[in-house]
């Protein structure tokens, strides 16, 4: 097996949610056609060999709470972007960055601090542990190196 680290573990998640930037957004989109927030993270995490259910509230009760100061890549932040409770979710890709499916722009990159945001943002949970993190990374590591 290659020695993965849990920085090579994120740069994989990185680039892949970083290849799905500029896809379409669709309501109900789980695919590369389109996508909405939690198809997109759905999408995402199926790539990492874990299934989410195809809503962002439902994604939110899955994993461990993750302060907004402890967050690593791959962590799920939530958002009440409708009054309701939580309504959107992304993936946080570090350096206060995070990626989602947007109604406006479809899949982006946008800040944490950014007023819209900021005010909106509710939680955060981390789905992928430590030993899942890593075997993942480990596995794509070596598939991409026999291919």
């Amino acid at each position: 097996m290659l020695p993965v680290e849990p920085a090579s573990a994120a740069a994989l998640l990185q680039q892949t949610v970083k290849e799905l930037v500029g896809t379409p957004y669709k309501w109900a989109g789980t695919s590369t056609n389109g996508f909405d927030c939690s198809g997109f993270t759905q999408y995402v995490f199926k790539q990492f060999d874990t299934e989410l259910p195809h809503y962002s509230k439902g994604q939110s009760y899955l994993g461990d709470k993750v302060e907004k100061s402890e967050l690593r890549t791959g962590d799920l932040v939530f958002f009440n972007t409708g009054g309701f409770g939580i309504s959107h979710v992304g993936i946080y890709i570090g350096d206060g960055k995070f990626v989602h499916a947007s109604t406006d722009a479809g899949v982006v990159i946008s800040r944490l601090d950014e007023t819209y945001y900021a005010k909106r943002y509710v939680t955060a949970r981390r789905i992928l542990d430590e030993k899942t993190y890593l075997k993942v990374a480990v596995e794509k590591t070596e598939k991409e190196a026999n291919s």
